[in-house]
């Protein structure tokens, strides 16, 4: 009799314990994971030279997971990273957040050089990795986990040697390039070997390095080979810099530049010396053509009280793809996220309908030029 009251009393104890353990079921476990919140890694540089572009990317990335705060019914938490302005903090920052932090996928790293760097952190470990401003070819070549959501340098340097041929009328050349930054090379030597596709001339190539102050020699070369216009696609302080020198000096041909050059810092740098730059670019509110390139340029305006360049909109569409990809996997799995991003075709981005080929987007040029302190919307050029 006492045995018996005993078990009696034991499997109402292991009863109360399995119903105290929902965790145990199958559903419950699928509940309480899609609590968790999805981990999404950014680097950005927040400090150094570059660390303009970084305030523009933030600003863009927090107007995005304010309009889309969730995928699959979790919340996404943005875990950022400075990656200081050089590679071996992008380096070291992307496989951090891989490592100890456990991120699902990442966002940056904005220039060339430093996403080059990060780039195979991420293929390696098999976390995807979307770069919202990296026009450089190499970064996407032969990786499966590295995507990104502008146009690549060959199409924007095409567009700016056709610019230079049929808008300015220029048949001759001088090219400037910094060797420092990997997509300045790039670019450079895009524009180069399509000018002279159109039957222009390249007369000089000045080169330099982020940080240069003085432009003395290579300007002085400028004027010995007297080009018709002056193609210098680099950063916006070195641009500036160069610019102002060259007026001073009675240099007054043209200048054209490239994406980099689109901050608000160009035109306080550079002051009247930049009037008439022209630049190809990514974005300008005048050139919006989707309804989420409208709600993105009214909710910036609303939030910073001034018009959105590129980098923000492209960290907040770079956001927007890879939630699109995440929902379309229906997991946070790193592979399926990779595989939906691959798949990406036709997305209403704020920057435009772009489609991702062989990881690169193809989409549209925007080109700028500096009028009144201002960047004047000219024309938006298609693939």
């Amino acid at each position: 009799m006492r045995l018996n009251k005993c078990l009696f009393m034991y499997g109402l104890v292991l009863l109360s314990v399995l119903l105290a353990l929902p965790s145990l079921c199958p559903d419950a476990a699928l509940a309480a994971d899609k609590a968790e919140p999805v981990k999404v890694g950014v680097v950005f540089p927040l400090s150094g030279p570059e660390a303009a572009y970084g305030d523009c990317g933030l600003k863009g990335l927090k107007l995005a997971a304010k309009h889309r705060p969730t995928v699959l019914g979790r919340p996404v938490d943005l875990i950022l990273a400075d990656n200081k302005s050089n590679k071996v903090a992008s380096c070291r920052e992307t496989s951090r957040l891989i490592r100890e932090e456990k991120v699902r996928a990442i966002i940056g790293c904005l220039t060339s050089g430093n996403t080059l760097a990060a780039a195979p952190v991420a293929e390696n470990n098999q976390v995807p990795l979307v770069a919202p401003w990296a026009t450089n070819s190499k970064v996407t070549k032969g990786r499966k986990y590295v995507f990104r959501v502008c146009f690549v340098d060959p199409f924007q340097g095409q567009v700016a040697a056709k610019f230079a041929w049929e808008n300015l009328g220029a048949k001759t050349a001088a090219v400037f390039t910094d060797l420092k930054q990997d997509y300045c090379v790039g670019i450079s030597l895009c524009f180069r070997q399509a000018f002279k596709q159109l039957g222009g001339k390249v007369v000089l190539k000045a080169f330099y390095n982020s940080g240069d102050r003085d432009f003395t020699p290579q300007l002085k070369a400028v004027i010995a080979a007297n080009p018709e216009v002056i193609y210098m696609p680099g950063h916006f302080r070195e641009d500036a810099l160069m610019a102002l020198q060259a007026r001073a000096m009675g240099i007054n041909q043209p200048i054209l530049s490239g994406d980099a050059a689109q901050t608000d810092e160009l035109l306080y740098l550079g002051k009247d010396a930049v009037e008439g730059l022209c630049l190809t670019t990514h974005f300008h509110p005048q050139g919006v053509e989707t309804p989420a390139g409208k709600r993105f340029v009214a909710a910036f305006n609303k939030t910073y009280r001034y018009d959105p360049e590129s980098i923000s909109a492209l960290s907040y569409d770079a956001y927007n793809v890879l939630l699109d990809a995440i929902t379309k996997a229906g997991s946070t799995n790193s592979k399926a996220i990779a595989e939906a991003l691959d798949k990406t075709k036709d997305f209403p981005g704020a920057t435009g309908r772009l489609t991702l080929l062989r990881h690169d987007a193809i989409k549209p040029v925007v080109i700028l030029q500096v009028e009144g302190g201002k960047f004047k919307y000219l024309t938006t050029v298609r693939p």
